[in-house]
C-alpha cells in the first residue's frame, strides 16, 4: 500500500488514532487489525511515512519483540489492567473508599 492509499482510505484522525494505538504497550497489532484491517507490516509501514525518522526508530526499538503487542506473546487474558487502588466510578459519582 503506497502513502496516498493510506490518506485515501483514512481520515487524519484516523491515522492519528492507529498512531495512537501503535505506540499503546497494550493495544495489540491485533486490535488494530480488528479495528482498521491494517496488518502488523501495514501498520509499521504507516508509522514509518507518518512519522519523523527518529520517532520511527524510537518506536521500533520499543516494539520490537514487546510480548503485549501480539496477543499469542501475551503472558494475560484479555481485558485491561485495573489498579485495585484505582477509584470505582458510580453514577457519575466518585465512590470513596
Amino acid at each position: 500500500m503506497s502513502t496516498t492509499n493510506y490518506s485515501e482510505k483514512f481520515s487524519d484522525r484516523e491515522i492519528d488514532r492507529i498512531i495512537e494505538m501503535a505506540w499503546e504497550d497494550r493495544t495489540t497489532f491485533d486490535a488494530i487489525e480488528f479495528q482498521f484491517c491494517l496488518k502488523e507490516q501495514e501498520v509499521i509501514e504507516l508509522m514509518r511515512r507518518q512519522m519523523k525518522p527518529s520517532s520511527f526508530k524510537m518506536w521500533r526499538e520499543r516494539v520490537q519483540g514487546r510480548a503485549t503487542k501480539h496477543a499469542a506473546k501475551r503472558s494475560f487474558e484479555k481485558g485491561t489492567f485495573k489498579s485495585t487502588r484505582q477509584k470505582q466510578i458510580t453514577h457519575n459519582k466518585i465512590s470513596k473508599r
